[in-house]
């Protein structure tokens, strides 16, 4: 009952339904008087012939012709009554079963629909929403970042102004506000000053409306939005208080960081001090060895904390032997990473060819990768069927990246690594499976823009995807929970927790925490002193916190083993 006198509210509020009723309400008039005036003539043209009915009798004999039912009970028996029979039926014809269906759905029930589907989707919040985030656009990167408010306990809501693409999103099973999004009044019905963030990823020009729009209601919440070209930095910035994020500049540079020959670790979480990087082993002095052979934590002072393998996360176990297909996963100071990047790096068994790197695509992501590359002194060439202005034309190679002859000019044979950029996951697959058959020891780096195509592409044979929607949405998810350092992937945390009694006066020898839980300890924080990758040999203090990192199911094993 609650809901149909919400859907009757919303359909005469509408100016468009009130004006259709008044039409209906016009027909239904017409039409009675035009009932009326037949059963009138009918009585009038009976007396003509001597014969005498009821009011009630004229009606039912207009109502019966024009419906077409004629039951033949009363007729009339001169010409001029057929006459008027004959008119009453093509008119109720006309009217009945032709423009009263028609009037009735036009101007009533198809505005009924309307208004009940506008029901479903909400125009306001509550006045107790506070501390949710609002996404002014629906696309792969917003919902890839509702999964991580979602585990992160924030509540959200999409808002668009489009009827049809408010309930495609809500039948999607998301939160959303129909409203326009360049409305100020929009905002003032969510409640935008008490939110937590603003979060727009459309284009340019309508990022730029959308933050002056909500400057107009508050200048206080933080906005986190997308740009596409270098000028729309200073635009966007001119609001104030807002983030601006260049993800597919962000997205070629982490894809060109993981390729063979750069010597600096991709740095993808920061804990204070302490920093987690990610480090490709292919062709490098670790290849064969396992962890306990590599002593990397007595030589180099890091912490392995894990293994990316084709997509999934391995522990570190100290016997697994160490595959070309491998990242390192560690943790340390930013100079011991640094150090750490430069010896594996500098440990390559070849020396770098040219190209070392052929880079499919030419478009934003590739030209940001091209650019990392250059200056990181890695030799590229990128293959770009279309013609862009780029900064280096002489390392672009015009052509179809599917043609084998495009790349053998491109230096497929020789190169050590291959970006593949397209924006289309479907083409990343075709030429992830293409350049593993032409090159079954090349490493391939492809971008993925759905998450649900990652296990695709590594079956097809890349060994490391980045997904744009992935790698936006924890850029984002950063400016909530900036002490939050949680890895590219939901299965490996970095987390924080007080020293557990269990553990004062013991060493990390003893304690065996990663034998017994598979979470290591990277860090201990203790009366204002930050220790990244502690001696295993030095007793723990009583009071302080531990910076730990492990898996999922590795976290809960700790926490029930220590905390509980």
């Amino acid at each position: 009952m609650k809901l149909f006198f919400v859907q009757l509210l919303l359909f005469f509020r509408n100016k468009e339904a009130k004006k259709n009723v008044a039409l209906l309400i016009r027909f239904f008039l017409f039409l009675t008087f035009i009932i009326a005036l037949y059963s009138v003539t009918f009585h009038l043209l009976m007396l003509y012939e001597g014969r005498n009915f009821s009011m009630i009798t004229g009606f039912y004999w207009t109502l019966t012709v024009m419906s077409t039912l004629g039951f033949g009970d009363i007729t009339f028996s001169t010409d001029l009554g057929l006459l008027f029979t004959l008119l009453v039926l093509m008119s109720g014809v006309i009217l009945l079963l032709i423009l009263l269906p028609f009037t009735f759905i036009q101007f009533f029930y198809a505005p009924w629909l309307e208004a009940q589907e506008q029901s479903r989707t909400p125009r306001f919040l509550p006045e107790t929403t506070h501390d949710h985030v609002i996404l002014t656009n629906f696309d792969s990167l917003t919902r890839n970042l509702v999964k991580k408010l979602i585990k992160h306990d924030y509540d959200y809501t999409f808002i668009t102004g489009d009827q049809q693409k408010a309930l495609e999103i809500y039948d999607a099973g998301y939160k959303i506000v129909l409203g326009a999004v360049d409305d100020p009044e929009t905002y003032r019905k969510i409640h935008v000053e008490q939110a937590a963030l603003i979060v727009t990823t459309a284009d340019d020009l309508m990022n730029t409306n959308i933050c002056f729009t909500v400057r107009e209601v508050t200048d206080v919440v933080p906005i986190a939005s997308s740009a596409d070209k270098e000028h729309a930095l200073d635009i966007l910035n001119f609001t104030g208080n807002i983030h601006v994020f260049q993800f597919m500049s962000m997205l070629g540079i982490y894809l060109a960081a993981r390729t063979i020959g750069v010597a600096e670790p991709n740095i993808i979480g920061r804990f204070q001090e302490l920093h987690i990087a990610e480090f490709p082993l292919h062709e490098t002095m670790l290849v064969g060895q396992t962890l306990a052979q590599a002593q990397l934590r007595q030589n180099l002072g890091i912490t392995v904390i894990g293994f990316l393998e084709r997509g999934q996360i391995l522990s570190p176990d100290p016997q697994k032997v160490l595959k070309p297909t491998h990242i390192l996963i560690m943790a340390g100071t930013e100079e011991d990473l640094k150090r750490t990047g430069r010896q594996l790096a500098d440990s390559c068994v070849y020396p770098l060819p040219d190209p070392a790197v052929v880079i499919l695509g030419g478009g934003r992501v590739g030209q940001a990768a091209a650019d990392f590359l250059q200056q990181s002194s890695v030799s590229y060439k990128i293959v770009e069927k279309l013609e862009r202005v780029g900064k280096d034309q002489e390392q672009i190679i015009r052509g179809d990246a599917a043609d084998i002859k495009t790349l053998k000019e491109a230096g497929i044979d020789r190169a050590r690594s291959v970006i593949i950029t397209t924006h289309n996951d479907a083409m990343n697959i075709y030429l992830s499976f293409y350049c593993r058959q032409l090159r079954p020891d090349i490493q391939i780096v492809t971008r993925s823009t759905e998450e649900r195509t990652i296990s695709k592409l590594h079956r097809a044979g890349a060994d490391l995807v980045a997904s744009s929607a992935a790698r936006g949405g924890n850029s984002i998810m950063h400016l909530l929970q900036p002490s939050d350092a949680s890895i590219f992937s939901v299965e490996l945390n970095v987390f924080m927790v007080p020293i557990p009694d269990a553990f004062a006066g013991k060493t990390l020898i003893e304690i065996e925490l990663r034998a017994k839980t598979g979470c290591s300890v990277l860090a201990i924080k203790s009366e204002g002193h930050f220790l990244a990758n502690p001696d295993p040999t030095i007793p723990l203090a009583k009071t302080g916190e531990l910076i730990i990192a492990g898996s999922l199911e590795a976290e809960k094993m700790f926490r029930q083993e220590y905390m509980d």
